[in-house]
């Protein structure tokens, strides 16, 4: 839930001040559904301006407490998010600023790779960019036309509303680990990965493994309760998720 307009968070926090169980600790918001067409100049003054809205609001309110939380920053505009929100405050009770962008955990091939300050693109000076973790293993179990490939990895198993996988790896029966070049996912099934050549059939053969990227972690982490950590081939640890 949320408010749209800064009167009705003032008559939230009005609410909170007059009940007998209730304290207002801070404010949240979020600014990532702002900029959809990316980290444009447009996009990252939108972003701004919601920020200083969002300072705005804070200055408004009483609180309860010696410190207040101000929280926002998605995984798309976290460096404009920290500039605004650690600039002076007014005088009053302290502020912390949080930050809540957690597909930073395993970065993505796809959306994040695209629109992180630490992306492809880096907006940060003397940065190094983010590389994805994630990587989903699925085999190829049937060629059953020239064109066609499909592997054992579906909408079960994998995000999808923000880009489909995309293949990046090949390891073969005898375990030869080598880049994928020349395949791209068309469509995912429940179950299932179709897969098809950019140009002329390219080889991958039925029981090659195919390792894929994935864009879009917040929608793979409630999928898997159980996540493997992997050194190299080697499984070296489980990361349990909570959804």
């Amino acid at each position: 839930s949320g408010v749209r307009y800064v009167a009705s968070a003032v008559a939230v926090a009005d609410a909170v001040a007059a009940s007998p169980v209730l304290r207002l600790v801070g404010v949240a918001g979020y600014e990532g559904a702002l900029a959809g067409a990316g980290p444009t100049a447009d996009g990252l003054a939108l972003i701004t301006r919601y920020l200083e809205l969002l300072r705005s609001v804070v200055a408004r309110l009483s609180f309860d407490v010696p410190e207040v939380i101000v929280t926002a920053g998605g995984s798309a505009y976290f460096d404009v998010v920290a500039e605004v929100l650690t600039r002076p405050w007014p005088t009053g009770p302290a502020v912390r600023p949080v930050l809540r962008s957690g597909a930073y955990v395993t970065h993505d091939s796809g959306f994040y790779q695209a629109v992180s300050p630490l992306g492809e693109s880096v907006r940060l000076a003397d940065a190094e960019p983010f590389r994805a973790a994630a990587t989903a293993w699925a085999q190829v179990t049937s060629r059953p036309e020239p064109g066609l490939a499909l592997a054992t990895m579906g909408k079960r198993d994998v995000p999808f509303d923000m880009g489909l996988p995309v293949p990046r790896l090949v390891r073969t029966p005898a375990g030869d680990v080598s880049p994928l070049a020349g395949w791209r996912v068309t469509k995912l099934a429940d179950q299932h990965t179709f897969l098809a050549p950019d140009g002329e059939d390219a080889p991958l053969a039925v029981g090659d493994w195919v390792g894929f990227g994935l864009s879009h972690p917040c929608t793979m982490f409630d999928k898997w309760s159980l996540i493997p950590v992997v050194s190299g081939t080697t499984v070296v640890d489980l990361v349990r998720t909570y959804f």
